[in-house]
């Protein structure tokens, strides 16, 4: 199964805030532009298009879609990280403590009182493990940076800790080919 993983598009939040469980709309205008987005993917029409339950990966996902005639599917295990008490202050207003103490044990610790990257990775790993046997040839999911670069690395059996910083840009497509012995990583960040 070739399935193509794409972050949505840039979501209406000012630069440096910090933003997973917020339920954001898009910027407008909408950026990349769909036709962009199109033009990226090499022709490759999906059978179905599933999205995160959250407003900026149900637009972006929405504006796919519609252009293909599908319907859209929503799993909320493709949600982004909550960040608790941290969502919607700016990162440098964030107590230096806090983020020192999350980066110590970043799979584990939860400063600020949201999920821990652990408890999002087991999310998104437990969707990917339920990808049925018989799913389409081609598959869209329309999500966000963390859970793409959780799926990434429960793939491709690497530490997380590789694949968080790896560059990861509004609208960008990432692709895999899955169900062989071994899934293989296609392309990465496709803007």
């Amino acid at each position: 199964m070739d399935l193509v993983l794409i972050r949505h598009a840039r979501p209406e939040v000012a630069q440096g805030v910090c933003y997973g469980a917020l339920d954001l709309p898009l910027a407008q205008p909408v950026e990349p532009e769909p036709a962009r987005m199109f033009s990226m993917l090499d022709g490759l029409v999906p059978q179905r298009i599933v999205s995160s339950t959250m407003a900026r990966a149900r637009a972006t996902a929405a504006l796919l879609a519609r252009d293909l005639g599908l319907p859209l599917e929503t799993d909320a295990r493709l949600r982004e990280l909550d960040f608790g008490r941290w969502e919607g202050c700016a990162w440098d207003a964030v107590p230096r403590a806090e983020v020192e103490a999350w980066a110590a044990d970043l799979l584990h610790a939860r400063p600020h009182g949201g999920e821990t990257v652990a408890e999002a990775m087991a999310r998104v790993a437990a969707w990917a493990d339920a990808l049925p046997a018989g799913a389409p040839d081609r598959l869209w999911v329309v999500a966000h940076a963390g859970p793409m670069r959780m799926l990434a690395a429960h793939w491709l059996g690497v530490p997380l800790a590789t694949t968080l910083g790896w560059d990861l840009g509004f609208g960008a497509s990432c692709r895999f080919t899955i169900g062989g012995a071994v899934p293989r990583l296609r392309w990465w960040n496709r803007v």
